[in-house]
């Protein structure tokens, strides 16, 4: 017997291009892993990008797809921050106030967008331009305050800077990111890759930021032994004794890095085999034999 074919018996109210394109899509995602549940992830990636959230009929169309029911679907949808359960804007502006960029100024950024925008955390602006998050760590700590645009970097940031941002951003004006790519795509466009299909703008802009290299070639120079600096490109230098390894060099007796002359710190120390207080050890308790229970015969 023939199986059905998906889109005549699919629950998921697509038209019949869209589910014709999602389904083509969705065979390269599962193709890629052993298990096709393993897909799930950017499945959801996936419907995003078309519906510019999770929709009743994205989770309908995954889990018919990989054979979940959609209560499964929708507890990983409701898991994940990035996967949004309701329409969200063109841009994702997500203010960091993790710890040392709300030290820097990010609660003071993300109050003056809020008061600028009239939206709240998760909620969007009336004009459908902007979704504004407060977001927990972004990997860029040397670059504190960071704000996201659909993740793409804006280092440095105060909020004057942010707000003209987001002017420019619903004025519909091109900006460029601080690192990373040369422009700022769509959240739809960016949920696309985010499942998995590229789109050609990796190695554009600029990769690490001067603060980066900056922490870079101090951690080379710290890390040279004999007064020579490391290579240019940052590189591990090639092993010194002829094997597979570099050649290991032993600390210096006496340094902040060596054991080899500490000074006993407790009368244990200097003494094993007694108590922490420098008084004898206590000996382990004798171990009774336990009493026979009546019935029972040895073999």
């Amino acid at each position: 017997m023939t199986a059905e074919p998906t889109s005549a018996r699919s629950q998921a109210r697509y038209d019949a291009e869209t589910l014709a394109s999602l389904t083509a899509d969705a065979a390269a995602i599962t193709a890629r892993y052993p298990d096709p549940r393993s897909g799930l992830l950017p499945m959801l990636h996936l419907v995003q990008s078309v519906d510019g959230y999770v929709s009743r009929d994205g989770i309908m169309f995954c889990a018919e797809q990989l054979g979940l029911t959609p209560a499964e679907v929708s507890a990983v949808a409701t898991f994940y921050t990035q996967y949004k359960r309701h329409p969200n804007g063109t841009y994702t502006v997500g203010v960091c106030t993790n710890t040392l960029c709300a030290v820097m100024g990010g609660d003071a950024i993300f109050d003056e967008l809020s008061d600028h925008l009239g939206v709240g955390h998760d909620e969007t602006t009336d004009d459908g331009a902007i979704t504004l998050e407060r977001v927990e760590c972004n990997a860029a700590c040397d670059y504190a305050p960071v704000v996201m645009v659909n993740w793409e970097f804006f280092d440095n940031q105060t909020p004057g800077s942010a707000t003209e941002l987001a002017d420019r951003l619903r004025a519909g004006q091109d900006v460029a990111p601080t690192r990373g790519a040369a422009s700022v795509c769509s959240f739809k466009q960016m949920s696309r890759v985010l499942a998995g299909f590229t789109d050609g703008r990796a190695d554009e802009g600029v990769g690490a930021g001067e603060p980066t290299l900056a922490g870079l070639r101090l951690a080379r120079a710290a890390a040279s032994v004999d007064g020579a600096a490391g290579p240019e490109d940052g590189r591990r230098p090639a092993p010194a004794d002829g094997g597979g390894k570099p050649a290991e060099v032993p600390p210096e007796t006496g340094t902040a890095q060596s054991s080899a002359e500490r000074k006993p710190a407790a009368p244990g120390d200097a003494a094993p085999g007694r108590s922490p207080s420098g008084g004898p050890a206590k000996p382990e308790p004798e171990k009774k034999p336990e009493p026979e229970k009546e019935g029972e015969v040895d073999d």
